[in-house]
């Protein structure tokens, strides 16, 4: 039987130091990909999250609820607001400038997010553990101080670039190639030859 991972961080886990690179307090964390439905500008019916860096460890969020993003009439789809805090939850390594994938994510819906509302997200990291980050997230209704709706917790693993770029398609090669701050967060050595 396989053993499920936790998004508890073990007795012994560090809470990481900001990258000397990682984006400054206060501005605006990129989107990796333009066309990205969770934080892509590009994408017609995404959630258009927007990120931005904290003084610790940490991040705020937000996106609006729209038309696009309901499940039952007039509320947001559950799936699509995991989405958000998996989203959230990630843009934290460009604290770390480290690329990772999500390895377990867990959800809770505490109360109904209405179309319309603007769902605000404080995400942090709560512990490393080599390869490994904890991370865990709110999300509360139209304020920063709103009703809580959501909670998440998750598990990142620290990855290779190359998972990313081995099976990107060509199209994002050259988004990347455009967008050089991209990749000056992750890794400053990194070269695309176009």
């Amino acid at each position: 039987m396989s053993r499920i991972a936790s998004t508890v961080p073990p007795e012994g886990a560090i809470i990481p130091e900001r990258h000397p690179k990682a984006p400054p307090v206060g501005s605006k964390i990129p989107s990796h990909f333009g066309h990205c439905f969770g934080c892509g500008e590009l994408h017609p019916t995404g959630l258009h999250l927007v990120a931005y860096a904290g003084d610790g460890a940490d991040i705020t969020a937000q996106f609006t609820v729209t038309e696009n993003h309901q499940g039952a009439p007039g509320l947001a789809h559950g799936g699509l607001l995991s989405l958000a805090f998996d989203e959230a939850l990630g843009k934290l390594m460009w604290l770390l400038r480290a690329p990772a994938v999500t390895a377990r994510l867990e959800t809770d819906f505490l109360k109904p997010v209405p179309m319309g509302s603007t769902l605000h997200i404080t995400a942090k990291i709560t512990g490393q553990v080599n390869r490994k980050v904890y991370s865990s997230a709110e999300g509360r209704l139209d304020t920063p101080d709103g009703p809580l709706a959501v909670r998440a917790a998750a598990l990142f693993v620290i990855v290779p670039m190359d998972h990313f770029l081995n099976n990107a398609p060509k199209e994002y090669l050259d988004h990347i190639a455009k967008s050089p701050e991209i990749l000056a967060f992750v890794d400053p050595d990194f070269e695309i030859n176009p």
